[in-house]
């Protein structure tokens, strides 16, 4: 039997990393081991956004849901799309219209190390472009628990701008989803890579949480699986296949 949540992709039952074995649900015990090993690679103290920025930038993109008490939705992109970390009650495909799926975002800790940098994905804004994901829907009841762990897992350096977008799904319009897009005032954001050094970059980075090339990898795997087309994502993914 299809659990609920799977109702609408069942094909994604057993490809998505359960919350409770993601590894990246920030909790206070695990988010100072990444202070750890933070330290131990020679990272500066502020290496991330302080506690109380991080909740506060929640607080200013989510106050409507929470005035409302609405269900949270939440466009996956990139690592979320296999390994979303979030307790949810459905998930849909999603259809985001004005924005690129890009390598343009480094890693010194994730998938990189600070003398071996990587990239994982961002949101590019390209009225002429399109992309296609997930949307996870997150209960009221569990939206600021969840959304507190999701913060603190993608805005732990304040490399994206959260927004609340509309999107288009095959069960219809969902109309605001928590979209992560580029900060491109980031220090962190590689916007102006080639590609051929954004494969040689994939190729070769490896960090806390595997190598860069997984990354990449497993993104391709999951669009297998949906049927989605991004011809960005393969001719980078054939592009490192030579590299290595």
């Amino acid at each position: 039997m299809t659990p609920p949540a799977f109702v609408h992709l069942p094909e994604l039952q057993g490809r998505l990393i359960p919350a409770h074995a993601c590894g990246l649900r920030l909790t206070d015990e695990v988010l100072a081991e990444w202070d750890a090993q933070a330290r131990s690679q020679g990272l500066p103290i502020d290496w991330r956004l302080p506690d109380g920025d991080v909740e506060r930038s929640r607080r200013q993109v989510l106050a409507g849901v929470s005035e409302r008490r609405d269900d949270l939705w939440v466009f996956a992109y990139g690592s979320l799309m296999w390994n979303p970390g979030l307790e949810f009650a459905e998930v849909r495909r999603a259809h985001l219209p004005g924005f690129a799926r890009r390598f343009a975002l480094s890693t010194t800790i994730g998938r990189g190390t600070p003398d071996c940098p990587g990239l994982v994905l961002t949101l590019q804004r390209d009225a002429a472009q399109s992309c296609d994901g997930l949307v996870f829907r997150i209960p009221a009841c569990a939206v600021e628990e969840e959304s507190r762990l999701l913060w603190r897992r993608e805005m732990i350096t304040g490399a994206y701008s959260p927004a609340l977008l509309p999107l288009q799904t095959p069960q219809g319009a969902v109309n605001q989803a928590l979209v992560l897009t580029a900060n491109t005032a980031h220090p962190h954001y590689r916007g102006d890579l080639s590609m051929q050094a954004t494969a040689a970059t994939i190729a070769s980075a490896c960090g806390r949480i595997g190598s860069n090339r997984e990354y990449l990898d497993q993104l391709v795997a999951q669009f297998g699986v949906l049927g989605i087309e991004d011809p960005y994502v393969h001719a980078l993914a054939e592009m490192v296949q030579t590299a290595c």
